[in-house]
């Protein structure tokens, strides 16, 4: 497996780890009966870390696809070089840190680690052109 695929098993795993993130701190502000119910009713939203981390979570999902599509694409065109390695890197390394600085509540350098994660889905891009 190569560097680029091993970043994308990782990204998986870090999306997991994230999504039990959220839900733990979603279940436990609004409780198990909420959380095993139908959710038919608006919760107002999680605040602090929990609120963050929901958030981060969110974000997550918006760019995974991306990342995703680009790796396999790279992996299917058999294009390996070192744009598509370090897109990779930087992108899993990126979401890592932008989810942990997320939930420390970092402000301003929440926004530069995500700016890193976007440069390598823009690596990524560029080295399938």
């Amino acid at each position: 497996m190569n560097t680029e695929m091993q970043m994308l098993l990782f990204t998986v795993v870090l999306g997991l780890v994230q999504m039990l993130l959220a839900a733990t701190f979603t279940a436990q502000k609004y409780g198990i009966s909420w959380a095993f119910g139908n959710r038919d009713q608006s919760m107002p939203p999680l605040e602090g870390v929990g609120g963050r981390t929901v958030r981060a979570f969110h974000n997550f999902r918006e760019t995974f696809p991306l990342f995703a599509a680009l790796v396999l694409l790279a992996a299917a065109l058999g294009h390996h070089d070192s744009l598509t390695l370090w897109g990779a890197q930087l992108y899993f390394w990126g979401r890592l840190v932008y989810l942990l600085v997320y939930m420390a509540g970092i402000k301003y350098l929440r926004t530069l680690v995500w700016a890193v994660s976007l440069v390598g889905l823009v690596l990524l891009l560029i080295a399938l052109f």
